[in-house]
């Protein structure tokens, strides 16, 4: 007589778990025992995205940085490790892309009616463009590293909404391999980062896309990013946008000029070895256009690709070291 023998019960499971923040949703899809904790990791993971809001949200009055925003002249104020992380990035990107990035963008943002402190969503008359970009430019910060604190020069109103949602992804990436996660993917907003493998041995697989459906209609393929401890974002116009007199106006403003960057720009996708990075750089990208933005790409060896509209299409552009991470 034969005794059936039972299979051995898996090492590891895929689990899933979601949540609530920065007005939008996040996923965590992670390699685990199947008797690992779910409520506990994702008390964990919460843990490190409420922390990025209390430190860098616009949205909340006593975040560490409305406090700066609302500092007088001459303060020094001490930042948080999450904080001065963000900002010291956010700054290298503004030096590299010649103010195309900005965190101190936040009112002309504002201006345009996008944001926390958002006005009337209509194009604003150039007096009062001029007027907001006085108080606007990178080059009026003084962050002490050596102290980890910033002077608030007076007026300034930091915005780090285009790179803390790439930061809070990072960091709750961080958390989970700091607790023994084998590997993870994770997403907020739209930007991931992805390391380790799944249980059947493969790396993460995302589809990039901007807008799928005029994507399929122009014909393009579909781009699959392999994420291998790697990190994609994409800043593009389909999410925030107004139309007024036949112009389509998206939210994401050029510092320099304090003007909504032209709807030619359907998408700009970065991937990087942070998330942060990738989403300061596709927000800085989108600001330069496919053509000043590909030439600083190649210099800085970054991986972008835009989705740019020409004659009423999408075309695909791509910077060297892009195809490089894509899907065989």
């Amino acid at each position: 007589m034969s005794v059936p023998l039972s299979s051995p019960a898996p090492a590891t499971a895929l689990h899933a778990l979601h949540g609530e923040t920065m007005g939008t949703n996040w996923s965590v899809r992670l390699v685990a025992s199947p008797r690992a904790d779910l409520h506990v990791l994702h008390a964990v993971i919460q843990a490190e995205l409420d922390r990025v809001v209390a430190q860098m949200s616009t949205w909340e009055a006593d975040s560490d940085i409305s406090r700066f925003n609302r500092a007088p002249a001459g303060h020094w104020q001490d930042l948080p490790t999450d904080f001065f992380t963000v900002l010291h990035c956010a700054l290298a990107i503004a030096e590299a892309s010649e103010g195309a990035f900005d965190p101190t963008v936040g009112p002309l943002v504002g201006l345009w009616g996008f944001g926390a402190h958002a006005g009337a969503r209509e194009v604003p008359d150039e007096a009062a463009r001029t007027a907001i970009r006085d108080q606007v430019g990178w080059q009026r910060l003084s962050l002490d590293a050596s102290h980890r604190r910033l002077l608030q020069p007076g007026g300034v109103k930091l915005d780090l909404s285009a790179i803390a949602k790439g930061h809070a992804v990072d960091a709750v990436a961080a958390a989970l391999r700091a607790r023994g996660i084998a590997a993870t993917l994770v997403e907020v907003g739209g930007e991931l980062h992805g390391y380790g493998r799944k249980p059947d041995g493969e790396p993460w697989r995302v589809l990039i896309e901007s807008a799928p459906e005029e994507e399929e209609a122009a014909g393009l393929a579909p781009r699959i990013a392999i994420l291998d401890d790697l990190a994609v974002a994409t800043s593009g116009d389909r999410w925030h946008w107004f139309e007024q007199d036949g112009e389509r106006h998206a939210h994401t403003i050029d510092p320099r000029t304090g003007l909504a960057v032209a709807d030619t720009r359907a998408a700009v996708t970065v991937l990087a070895s942070t998330a942060m990075e990738a989403d300061g750089w596709a927000t800085a990208l989108t600001v330069l256009g496919a053509d000043a933005g590909l030439r600083l790409a190649e210099r800085h060896g970054l991986a972008a690709r835009f989705v740019i509209r020409v004659h009423g299409s999408l075309e695909e552009r791509a910077s060297t070291r892009f195809a490089a991470h894509l899907a065989p």
